[in-house]
């Protein structure tokens, strides 16, 4: 038996199903990494295959592998060719039967076939099944004008609003609301980030971003690792408050957190009312367990005892002192599990939205009390569409007007 490499011919399988799968999980959010590790290819794989390579040959020039078309990865009609179909041609065509037989076979018209052969043609004169359903595929692509692009009315509201740190939720739905009856002169969450984020777009593309995350791509999904428990305090957990994460019926129940700045050096204090989204930022002269005891009986202490009934905090050493905090305002302090920030969501999400205002890894002790007191009162008059497009100053200030704060849902 000759020992001599049998030349692959023009059938030659190259992974369809993996690179089908590899870019649908990109599609879903998965990072480079983790889809190339779960479909077990190599990293380098997964990278030419999803932004392609250049490769420069001996005599010169230079071989360019384009990444591969989501399209034609894609299940599409039966009337277009199929890339099994394109398979066979090749190997009938190299066994020379010509458009008429080819078609005989495969159920379809001969000038289906010689329309093939004849269009998706390899530079190299040859007919090669893989790169002709890649090249149909791309050419299947219908590359439209943004929205946001050709309406100058659109664009000019869109841009107003993330000038004033509207997030695209927010922005969509306002035009809802305005325009109820005439789809054209609203635009969808997508479009706005897809302008965002979209190369060449010429709209909003510029440092810095626009969005309240300063992110000018999308960020794939990871997966949560879990940490132990660390803070050793004796503390009464989360589990003991006597109602789930996701119960907002009672008003008075709050939820805090620290945003710090470098090297931990400094910080803030958020806290963030379960019900109503309302939020209060505490100002800290120091990061220590000390002024953030002397903020919180400051700021609770300001509150009537029924909007003060608890706080959930996180697992972390500035709460020390929480007996004392409990002592002198009456408020309970709950603590979270270690690493189950959903546990505080509202807060959470909060202090995502605050690091627009405060980056991170800048100084916050620049920050005076009317810094703060400027953020706060900003944040607290958005709509969010969780509470029904209503903004949390005006909810908050229903409580406070009301004796008994009713459930507002």
């Amino acid at each position: 038996m000759s020992s001599r490499r049998i030349p692959k011919g023009p059938g030659r399988r190259p992974m369809t199903d993996k690179r089908r799968q590899f870019l649908e999980m990109l599609a879903q959010g998965w990072t480079l990494r983790g889809a190339c590790r779960e479909l077990e290819i190599g990293r380098s794989t997964g990278q030419i295959w999803k932004n392609g390579v250049s490769v420069r040959r001996k005599d010169g020039t230079v071989k360019v592998v384009p990444p591969l078309e989501p399209l034609a990865a894609r299940v599409i009609s039966p009337r277009f060719l199929s890339e099994d179909e394109r398979v066979q041609i090749a190997d009938l065509a190299s066994s020379g039967l010509g458009p008429t037989a080819i078609g005989l076979v495969l159920a379809r018209s001969p000038s289906t076939i010689s329309r093939e052969l004849r269009r998706n043609l390899h530079p190299s004169g040859q007919y090669r099944p893989f790169h002709a359903h890649s090249a149909a595929a791309s050419r299947r692509r219908r590359n439209r004008p943004l929205k946001l692009v050709t309406d100058t009315g659109l664009r000019s509201f869109v841009l107003a609003r993330l000038r004033d740190r509207w997030s695209p939720q927010q922005i969509a739905r306002a035009l809802k609301l305005a325009h109820p009856d005439d789809r054209d002169r609203r635009v969808t969450t997508e479009t706005i980030y897809q302008a965002v984020y979209r190369p060449g777009s010429g709209i909003i593309r510029k440092p810095p971003s626009p969005l309240r995350t300063g992110r000018d791509h999308r960020r794939g999904h990871s997966r949560q690792i879990r940490a132990g428990r660390r803070f050793a305090q004796p503390m009464l957990s989360v589990h003991d408050r006597g109602f789930e994460p996701t119960d907002r019926s009672v008003a008075g129940h709050w939820e805090g957190d620290l945003i710090v700045g470098p090297h931990n050096r400094s910080a803030i204090g958020t806290l963030v009312e379960r019900q109503t989204r309302f939020v209060k930022l505490l100002h800290l002269p120091a990061h220590n367990s000390t002024e953030l005891l002397t903020a919180l009986v400051r700021t609770l202490n300001e509150l009537p005892p029924t909007l003060r009934r608890t706080v959930t905090w996180d697992q972390g050493t500035e709460m020390a002192r929480h007996l004392e905090i409990t002592q002198a305002t009456g408020t309970m302090i709950y603590f979270c599990d270690a690493a189950s920030p959903w546990q505080r969501g509202s807060n959470e999400n909060t202090n995502g939205l605050l690091r627009q205002y405060f980056p991170k890894s800048t100084d916050l002790a620049v920050h005076s009390p009317r810094d703060l007191a400027r953020v706060e009162n900003e944040l607290n008059r958005r709509p969010r569409i969780t509470l029904g497009d209503r903004a949390p100053a005006d909810l908050f200030a229903t409580l406070l007007a009301s004796q008994n704060q009713p459930a507002l849902r």
